[in-house]
């Protein structure tokens, strides 16, 4: 009940504020949009190109041999082999990702071990070529040699602790 409330506290209290400050409130905002917009421009090819590999990837076959070579692995590691692809996709796209989820909720119901352990996963691990594709075209780091492989093995990480944790609960 009281959460209904929050957004609509949260802007009377900004506009207070800036009122307080004396802040050009609809000019701070305009200026905000119009660099929300620029980003928006500037991430645009990072983001297609994200999206086209992974469709090619999945509508090539190619997700579907590499699932199956690193299937032993990841096997070794507690990960189960229907949680794979997403476990593949989640670095590089969200919206892909929640259709696997969703995917493997239809699958296998969503109160069993596979759904649990792609829930977790999900929680803690994120798209980080995405994310890396946002925030580093606006700095100056051009250097990701050591920022994304490091990314990737604490995903992995994450994701294998996650798979234990559902399966000892």
């Amino acid at each position: 009940m009281i959460s209904a409330y929050i957004i609509p506290v949260l802007i009377i209290a900004i506009l207070i504020y800036a009122r307080v400050k004396k802040i050009e409130t609809y000019n701070v905002f305009v200026k905000g949009a119009k660099g929300a917009f620029d980003l928006v421009l500037s991430i645009f090819p990072f983001i297609v190109t994200i999206m086209i590999m992974v469709a090619l990837m999945r509508a090539s076959g190619l997700m579907d041999i590499i699932i199956s070579v690193l299937a032993p692995a990841f096997g070794v590691l507690g990960i189960p082999i229907e949680v794979s692809e997403l476990v593949l996709l989640r670095p590089f796209t969200g919206s892909g990702s929640y259709a696997i989820l969703n995917d493997i909720y239809e699958t296998y119901g969503v109160d069993t071990y596979i759904s649990r352990c792609a829930s977790v996963i999900m929680g803690t691990s994120e798209t980080i070529f995405y994310v890396a594709a946002v925030y580093f075209s606006q700095t100056s780091v051009k250097k990701l040699s050591y920022a994304i492989p490091l990314a990737l093995v604490l995903s992995l990480f994450g994701t294998i602790v996650a798979c234990l944790i559902c399966k000892i609960l």
